[in-house]
């Protein structure tokens, strides 16, 4: 198991849902544990007119150009995404700019990363970096570290930049999502932190749109030589399509006890690309094989069957 694809080991395992009533969760569309893993039965079993075998119970492809969607199972239900919310987080950061700025690492990631037993990038407080370097440290090797500084610092403050993803959001029409932390730790409950098929699909596709997130998400490994403000980092990327899947491009994996494995993807052949998520395919701690599995039939059948 990795530290990465583990988002928050002690943290989810333990924490309630208390960010949210039942009524509350209902009223989101949000489906709670049992109902998800009847709907994982319930999708392991189904036949119909789509890909072949796949498990996830939420899922979506479609047309990276225009949003059309190909097929889908469930896609309007809101289920907590683990660090796909990184993209939200990594979305807000490129549209403001400045990725060359410096930044130090607060000495407040610390008790962050140690309370949720979060995946990090391996930040030491006090180290200095570029923003643009954060970004990668946040989603190749899904540093929680990495997040937290960059919140802190485009906020200014950690929670006036989770109100910004929640405005975001609202702008961008994601009727389904809502965000209690920005790196999908279980702030508030593990059901706090949700978004739907549709919305991520949404979400990623306007993240695809800025070259610095589209060339940071298709890196396999990044190294960061020692600097005057830091030291050597090596950040891979724990999605599991590039280098597997032909013309795989991004984007971002998520993982925690409630969400289950979840991959946001983007793959191209020829002139067309299309982009698809699955949420929960697997209860697995130790990999994300079955998303993949999942995304890998979802795109074959993308491209066989649209034009």
């Amino acid at each position: 198991m990795t530290n990465g694809q583990l988002l928050s080991r002690r943290g989810v395992l333990t924490m309630g849902v208390t960010g949210l009533t039942a009524t509350g969760l209902a009223a989101a569309g949000l489906a709670t544990a049992p109902a998800a893993r009847a709907a994982t039965s319930t999708a392991r079993a189904a036949t119909s007119t789509g890909p072949a075998g796949v498990r996830a119970p939420w899922a979506m492809i479609a047309d990276a150009a225009s949003g059309a969607d190909i097929w889908s199972r469930s896609s309007t239900t809101a289920r907590p995404m683990g660090s796909i919310t990184k993209v939200m987080t990594a979305y807000i950061v490129v549209r403001a700019g400045g990725l060359g700025r410096v930044i130090t690492v607060p000495e407040a990631v610390r008790g962050y990363d140690d309370y949720y037993d979060a995946s990090t990038a391996g930040l030491v407080p006090g180290e200095r970096m570029t923003a643009w370097d954060l970004l990668v440290g946040m989603l190749l090797p899904s540093g929680c570290d990495a997040a937290y500084t960059l919140a802190a610092a485009y906020g200014p403050g950690t929670t006036r930049f989770v109100d910004t993803m929640n405005a975001t959001a609202k702008a961008m029409g994601l009727g389904h999502t809502h965000f209690t932390d920005f790196s999908g730790l279980p702030a508030g409950g593990e059901y706090a932190t949700y978004s739907s098929a549709g919305n991520l699909v949404t979400l990623g596709r306007a993240a695809m749109r800025y070259p610095a997130f589209r060339q940071i998400v298709a890196m396999s490994e990044y190294r960061l030589a020692a600097g005057a403000g830091h030291r050597a980092h090596t950040w891979t990327n724990l999605n599991p399509l590039l280098g597997r899947y032909p013309g795989a491009i991004g984007l971002k994996t998520g993982y925690t006890a409630a969400a289950g494995d979840c991959l946001l993807f983007e793959a191209t052949r020829g002139s067309r690309a299309l982009i698809g998520v699955v949420l929960h395919s697997s209860d697995s701690l130790t990999g994300l094989d079955v998303a993949a599995s999942d995304a890998e039939e979802m795109l074959n059948y993308g491209f066989a069957h649209y034009r």
